[in-house]
């Protein structure tokens, strides 16, 4: 099943949102960095989660944590994918690629992991999920560790 997401940074939202018309919206960034419900986006449609693009605990930042991913996972649960979701952090490179790993093996439960990362990088040879955001998810999600592995 091809689910589809689109991944982007910050910058590119507006004329993604004009030529792909995404139905949702996932936004990953810092809180001091956090954006409005743009236009073309419902707000109840519109995800918003402050977190700084950490892989590990730091001062003054806020690293993903459980929540983000049970926050992810039930806002994924509601789109229908009849439309693209966008999906975006700063660059487009690790929160939000993170976030669309996740969300593609909750909604193919049976498909396998290292396939679906592949496919990731074929289609984004930039993309570098973040570590923490799919290690907490495969632990939730009961993975054994084969998110993180792929």
């Amino acid at each position: 099943m091809s689910v589809p997401f689109i991944i982007c940074g910050l910058a590119e939202v507006p004329a993604v949102i004009k030529a792909r018309r995404p139905s949702h919206m996932v936004t990953l960034l810092d809180p001091a960095s956090m954006i409005a419900t743009p236009a073309g986006i419902e707000t109840a449609n519109h995800l918003r989660l402050g977190v700084n693009d950490i892989a590990e605990p730091m001062e003054g930042m806020i690293p993903p944590d459980e929540q983000l991913v049970h926050d992810l996972l039930a806002f994924g649960s509601r789109w229908k994918g009849d439309a693209p979701m966008l999906i975006h952090c700063w660059a487009g490179i690790s929160r939000s690629t993170a976030s669309a790993f996740v969300l593609a093996c909750e909604r193919n439960p049976e498909a396998d992991e290292r396939v679906m990362a592949l496919a990731m990088r074929r289609a984004a040879g930039h993309a570098s999920p973040n570590r923490r955001i799919i290690a907490l998810a495969d632990d939730i999600m009961g993975r054994r560790g084969r998110m993180a592995d792929a």
